[in-house]
C-alpha cells in the first residue's frame, strides 16, 4: 500500500495551494512524484504523467485517471488494494462516504489533500468557464 508521512502530505497540500517553498521541499526531499501528481491531477499536465510513468509511479497515475472518472483506473486501485487512493479519488468526485472512510480510519491528511485537490480543480474550472462556453452551444 502506497502511503506517505504526514509532513509530506502537508507539504503536498501546501504545494497544491501554490506555495513555492513546499514545491522546493518536496523536490529536495525526493518527493518529485507528488509535485508531478499535482501538476497532472489539477492542471492535466501530460508531461507530469509521462514523468510518473517513466519512474514507475503507476498507482499515482491510476489515481490521476480515477480522479478524471476513469472506472478502469479506479478498479486498478481497488484490485491493488490501494483503498486510500481509491477513496481519495471518489471523495474528489463527490462521494462523501469516501471522505468519511478516510477520516474514520484516521487518514485525515489524505482527506484534506483530496479536499485541496477538489477545490483547486473546481476553481480552475470556474475560472475557465463563462456563460459563452458552457451549455450545449459553444461560441
Amino acid at each position: 500500500m502506497l502511503t506517505y508521512p504526514k509532513e509530506v502530505l502537508e507539504r503536498t497540500k501546501e504545494h497544491d495551494n501554490e506555495n513555492p517553498h513546499a514545491k522546493r521541499w518536496l523536490t529536495d526531499n525526493n518527493y518529485e512524484a507528488l509535485v508531478k501528481l499535482t501538476d497532472a491531477t489539477i492542471y492535466r499536465d501530460s508531461k507530469a504523467v509521462e514523468y510518473l510513468l517513466l519512474h514507475k509511479h503507476f498507482i499515482l497515475v491510476a489515481f490521476i485517471n480515477a480522479v478524471w472518472e476513469d472506472k478502469k483506473a479506479l478498479k486498478i486501485l481497488l484490485d491493488k488494494k490501494e483503498f486510500i487512493w481509491a477513496a481519495m479519488a471518489n471523495y474528489i468526485n463527490g462521494d462523501d462516504k469516501a471522505g468519511l472512510f478516510l477520516r474514520k480510519n484516521k487518514l485525515d491528511m489524505y482527506a484534506e489533500l483530496a479536499e485541496t485537490i477538489q477545490t483547486k480543480i473546481r476553481k480552475l474550472n470556474d475560472k475557465n468557464s463563462s456563460f459563452f462556453n458552457s451549455g450545449p452551444f459553444k461560441i
